[in-house]
């Protein structure tokens, strides 16, 4: 069943996301919801569709579908505004649709599916300038095509996925790899630093050491961070 999360300035951890959004428990979709900030880019990845709630705090819902854009989000973001809002969207925001909170669920809920459906559609992920067909099993970076192998092309799909989210060794040979998997961590430092090549000087940065953590893809890197693929 997909996912909606729900994006929101504020969010109660007392009400429950159909509280929230009424319209939401008359639609069949496993629902979630959290707070309109950094963290609920990286929840995003999980979501099949984000329902951005503009109804009270217009600015902070235009903060938040530019954070989606800039990062390279390829999850549909729906809006949801007041009939007094309308006039302040503009095609910057980068949403896929919008709808007032007036509309009936059966409305609500032809546009949730029509998202859903051209969203399935598209099997692209992007962030960063890196862009990846997970159909045609192909990468590329700024419209260079990328020369992987399979595993560099898995890990990084993963970490695209995932963006700004930070993934320790073991984490990422369990999710990349496979619990079968019985090499060292070591082997995570080879991949990464052999993708960072790949990606060229100019955008090695795209994938950041955090010291004595992992590694986190970074749609904005910092030119700063650790590059020493033998940190702990």
């Amino acid at each position: 069943m997909a996912l909606l999360l729900v994006v929101s300035k504020g969010v109660d951890a007392h009400l429950s996301p159909e509280q929230l959004l009424p319209v939401l428990a008359l639609l069949s979709y496993d629902i979630a919801a959290i707070d309109a900030g950094t963290e609920a880019l990286t929840e995003s990845a999980r979501a099949d569709l984000i329902v951005l709630d503009g109804r009270s705090d217009l600015a902070s819902a235009r903060m938040m579908a530019r954070l989606f854009h800039s990062a390279g989000s390829t999850v549909p973001l729906l809006l949801v505004v007041s009939e007094s809002g309308f006039a302040a969207i503009s095609p910057e925001w980068g949403l896929s649709d919008m709808v007032v909170d007036t509309a009936s669920p059966a409305e609500f809920d032809s546009r949730v599916k029509l998202l859903l459906s051209s969203g399935s559609n598209e099997g692209l992920i992007s962030a960063g300038g890196v862009v990846i067909d997970d159909q045609a099993y192909t990468a590329s970076i700024h419209g260079e095509p990328l020369d992987l192998t399979y595993t560099e092309f898995e890990l990084l799909k993963y970490l695209t996925q995932h963006p700004g989210r930070v993934f320790s060794r073991e984490h990422l040979l369990t999710d990349v790899w496979g619990y079968d998997y019985y090499g060292g961590t070591r082997t995570v430092d080879v991949h990464i630093r052999r993708l960072r090549a790949k990606l060229g000087i100019e955008h090695e940065a795209l994938i950041g050491t955090v010291r004595n953590v992992g590694y986190r893809f970074s749609p904005e890197p910092d030119k700063r961070s650790g590059q020493d693929d033998g940190e702990n």
